[in-house]
């Protein structure tokens, strides 16, 4: 029970993103956050965050043993809440809002299943790239990607993480030639995502430096995922998608993943909600369900 706990703990501390968000949480003491993943790292006898004075991040053990030991506690976490459900009975109406792409492909088939298990909940679901106010628009839940912004009304909780790819068509490599190094892609026609204001370029781990941010040439750039994947299929450039997003067009041969031996980029997906004492269980089974059926890493 005390190595149960053990992991449960330091699931919470990478989901919280450190050891004093943990704390928080769970209602204890830095100090005993801080103890419990030391005895951890001293039973697997592997160190799994990096220590500075002002923050913690997972090493490369780290980041493996979290994976694993995340699918065993979301299993926990939605057994629990099944439970739950069977004590209180889940009804009444869940309204959620989601990226369009993301939304569709995977977070709303997962969702809809919950209708045949509570034949008295009910599901509104909002696909929309813009970033919403739970509050003023009237959700209860929302699913977001990528890095969140510090909000101290806001409760978020890591569903999946998103492995990005670079890829173009044959017909684009066969007149371009493929990039061999992350540097290539500057001399590379890329097609772009922009919305507003947004366009970073793309983002690359590297050992040396915590992101390497690359912009392609650029003479297409749209403000829909999918539009990307067919202008790349239609031979316009080197794409920066994520896997789920283009893996049937990869299984049949319309596109070709490049820079395979590079890291890829991960993006983390979170479930969003307004803070609050309780957490009403409609709300609980449905972030529950997502991070217990979600792949942990998708791609």
């Amino acid at each position: 029970m005390e190595q149960l706990k053990g992991i449960s703990i330091f699931v919470e501390a990478v989901e919280a993103g450190g050891f004093s968000a943990a704390a928080d949480r769970l209602h204890l003491t830095r100090s005993a956050v801080a103890k419990t993943i030391a005895r951890l790292e001293q039973r697997l006898g592997v160190r799994l965050f990096n220590r500075t004075t002002r923050m913690q991040s997972l090493t490369e053990e780290g980041r493996f043993f979290y994976e694993r030991c995340l699918r065993a506690v979301e299993e926990i976490r939605l057994g629990e809440a099944m439970l739950e459900s069977g004590r209180r009975e889940v009804r009444g109406g869940l309204r959620i809002s989601m990226p369009v792409l993301f939304g569709r492909h995977c977070i709303a088939p997962i969702l809809a299943s919950l209708l045949d298990e509570h034949p008295d909940l009910e599901l509104d679901l909002s696909f929309n790239d813009r970033i919403v106010d739970l509050l003023e628009d009237g959700f209860d839940l929302a699913i977001r990607n990528g890095p969140l912004k510090d909000n101290p009304d806001l409760m978020a909780r890591t569903i999946a993480r998103q492995r990005m790819t670079v890829c173009a068509s044959p017909t684009y490599l066969d007149r371009h030639g493929a990039p061999q190094t992350i540097c290539d892609i500057q001399l590379h026609e890329g097609i772009v995502y922009r919305r507003g204001d947004y366009d970073r370029g793309w983002i690359f781990p590297t050992s040396a430096d915590p992101w390497r941010r690359i912009a392609p040439k650029a003479r297409l750039r749209l403000d829909d995922l999918a539009s990307i994947s067919d202008a790349a299929v239609a031979g316009r450039g080197l794409a920066w998608l994520p896997c789920w997003l283009v893996r049937v067009e990869v299984l049949a041969g319309r596109l070709v993943q490049v820079l395979k031996h590079e890291p890829a980029n991960v993006f983390d997906a979170h479930a969003i909600w307004l803070r609050s004492p309780v957490m009403l269980p409609k709300v609980r089974l449905a972030i529950d369900t997502l991070a217990a059926r979600l792949p942990a890493v998708m791609g």
